[in-house]
C-alpha cells in the first residue's frame, strides 16, 4: 500500500514548487561544492525535502523506504546479474574478441556507430537499465582498444536504448499511452521508430562524438572488476559472444510477444505454459539464465573451476554495489517528490493553459518528469490528464499516435537528480554530476525537443 494514501497534500502550487528548487537547488550544492557523498546527500534532502512538503512525520520513514525499495528492486538484480555477464566476457577474453570483430568490420572510426546500431536493435524488447548494462562491456572493450574517452562510445549507446525505450512498443510507457488514449500499437511502433531513429543519431550519436572530443574521460572497471585478472588465451568467437548477448534478448522478447498474444485473445492468457514462459522471459530470470549459460560456456566448459568462478562473480559484484544504493536513493527523492503532490500541482496548473492538446501534453509530461523523475510514471501520468480531451476529440489515429510520442518525448526531457537513471548512467560512465548534467541532461533534453518537434509536424500534417 501506497505510505501516504491516507494522506492529502493542501499546499499550493506555488510553496510546493518552491520546495522542489530548493531541494534540487540544496542536493547540488551539498554534492559538487560541499562534495558530500551522493548517497548521504539524497537521502538527507529527501528526508527534509518530505517533512517541508508537509508528509506526516509518521509516514516519512515509510516513504523513503519504499521509494528507495522500488527502485533498487528493479535496478539491483538486473545491474548485478549483468556485472557477473561482463565479468566473464571480459575475463574469457569475449569482449576482446567482439572489439576486434566489430573494428575489422566496420573500421576504428566507425566504431561508436556499430555500437551504437547493435544498441538500436537490441533496445526494442529490452529496457533500457537492462540493455545499457548487457552492453556495456563490449563498449569498454572497444573503448580501450580505440581510445578517445568513454563518452564517445557510451553516450551513443545509452542514448540508443534511450530513444527506444521512450518512443517505442513494447516498452510500457509508450504501450500505456496508447491504451488509455486509444491509439493504434503498430501505427505507434511505426511513427515511433520514424521519430527514434533520427533523433538518436542527432541527439546521442553525433552529440556523443562531439561532446566526446571536448571531456575524454578515461574507461571505468566498474563492470569489469578491473583488468587485473588472467585472462583466457583462447577466447571464445564472436558469434559465441552474440549468442550469449542475444539470449536475454531473445527471452525477454518471446515474453513480450506472449503479453500481446494473451492480450489480443491468440492464447490462453491463464494457461500454465503461458504463464511459465512469461516468468523466464521476466527480465531478471533472463539474465540469471543468460549468466548461467555464460558460467558454462565461458567458465565451466573452458577448464575454469567452482573457486576461480565465484572469484569472478565477488569481483564484479563488489565495485556496482555503490552504484545501486546511489540510484536507489536517487528513487527515493523522486518518490519524495512525487508523493507530496509536487508533480501534480505542476500538471494541473499547466493542464488550464488553453493552448493545443500536442502541446499541452508535452508540457505536462515534462513537468512531471522534471518534478518526480521517472520517465513512465511521467508519460502514464500525463496521457490520464489527457485522455479525456483526446478521446472526445475526433482526432483520426495518425493524430492519436502523435499525441502519445509527444507526451512520450516530454517524458525523456531534462533527467536530473531525481531520476535514478541519471545516476546509472552518471557512475557507469565514471562521470561526476556536474559532468552528468553537462552531458546526460543536454543529451535527454534534445532528445525530448527533437523528438516532441518531429511528433508534432506529424500531428500537423495528418
Amino acid at each position: 500500500m501506497d505510505p501516504t494514501d491516507t494522506w492529502t497534500q493542501t499546499m499550493g502550487t506555488g510553496p510546493l514548487l518552491a520546495i522542489a528548487a530548493a531541494a534540487i537547488g540544496v542536493l547540488l550544492f551539498l554534492i559538487m561544492k560541499l562534495r558530500v557523498h551522493a548517497l548521504l546527500a539524497l537521502i538527507l534532502v529527501s528526508l527534509l525535502t518530505a517533512f517541508a512538503a508537509g508528509i506526516p512525520s509518521d509516514q516519512v520513514v515509510d516513504t523513503l523506504v519504499s521509494g528507495f525499495g522500488s527502485t533498487v528492486g528493479g535496478v539491483a538484480l538486473l545491474v548485478g546479474l549483468g556485472a557477473i555477464l561482463g565479468r566473464l566476457i571480459e575475463v574469457s577474453g569475449g569482449a576482446q574478441a567482439l572489439s576486434d570483430a566489430l573494428i575489422r568490420r566496420f573500421g576504428e572510426d566507425r566504431a561508436p556507430l556499430a555500437l551504437s546500431i547493435a544498441s538500436l536493435c537490441f533496445g526494442f524488447p529490452i529496457f533500457f537499465d537492462a540493455g545499457l548494462v548487457v552492453m556495456l562491456p563490449i563498449v569498454y572493450t572497444v573503448a580501450r582498444r580505440v581510445g578517445g574517452g568513454i563518452l564517445r562510445y557510451g553516450l551513443p549507446v545509452a542514448g540508443a536504448f534511450s530513444v527506444m525505450h521512450i518512443f517505442v512498443p513494447p516498452h510500457p510507457g509508450p504501450v500505456a499511452a496508447s491504451e488509455l488514449m486509444g491509439a493504434d500499437i503498430g501505427l505507434v511502433i511505426l511513427l515511433g521508430l520514424v521519430i527514434a531513429v533520427p533523433t538518436w543519431y542527432v541527439t546521442s550519436y553525433l552529440f556523443g562524438l562531439w561532446v566526446g572530443k571536448r571531456i575524454v574521460l578515461p574507461v571505468p572497471d566498474i563492470l569489469t572488476g578491473g583488468e587485473q585478472a588472467e585472462k583466457d588465451e583462447n577466447p571464445p568467437s564472436p558469434l559465441t559472444v552474440i549468442a550469449l548477448l542475444m539470449l536475454p534478448l531473445v527471452l525477454i522478447f518471446g515474453n513480450t510477444g506472449l503479453n500481446t498474444a494473451a492480450t489480443a485473445g491468440w492464447v490462453n492468457g491463464d494457461a500454465g505454459w503461458v504463464h511459465f514462459l512469461q516468468a523466464i522471459g521476466a527480465t531478471p530470470i533472463a539474465l540469471l539464465i543468460t549468466v548461467l549459460v555464460a558460467i558454462y560456456v565461458l567458465g565451466t566448459r573452458r577448464g575454469r573451476g567452482s573457486d576461480v568462478i565465484e572469484k569472478l562473480t565477488d569481483s564484479a559484484l563488489g565495485p556496482i554495489c555503490s552504484i545501486i544504493l546511489i540510484t536507489g536513493a536517487g528513487g527515493m527523492f523522486g518518490a519524495v517528490l512525487r508523493e507530496g503532490g509536487i508533480g501534480d500541482a505542476l500538471s494541473g496548473s499547466l493542464s488550464d493553459l488553453g493552448l493545443p492538446v500536442i502541446v499541452v501534453g508535452y508540457l505536462v509530461a515534462t513537468a512531471l518528469r522534471i518534478a518526480q523523475g521517472s520517465a513512465t510514471v511521467a508519460l502514464i501520468t500525463a496521457a490520464g490528464l489527457v485522455q479525456s480531451v483526446v478521446l472526445a476529440g475526433g482526432y483520426n489515429a495518425v493524430e492519436v499516435a502523435a499525441i502519445v510520442l509527444a507526451l512520450a518525448a516530454g517524458s525523456v526531457t531534462a533527467s536530473h537528480v531525481n531520476d535514478s537513471g541519471f545516476w546509472l548512467v552518471g557512475r557507469l560512465l565514471g562521470m561526476d554530476v556536474k559532468t552528468t548534467l553537462k552531458t546526460w541532461t543536454v543529451l535527454q533534453t534534445t532528445v525530448g525537443l527533437m523528438g516532441f518537434t518531429m511528433a508534432a509536424a506529424i500531428f500537423a500534417i495528418a
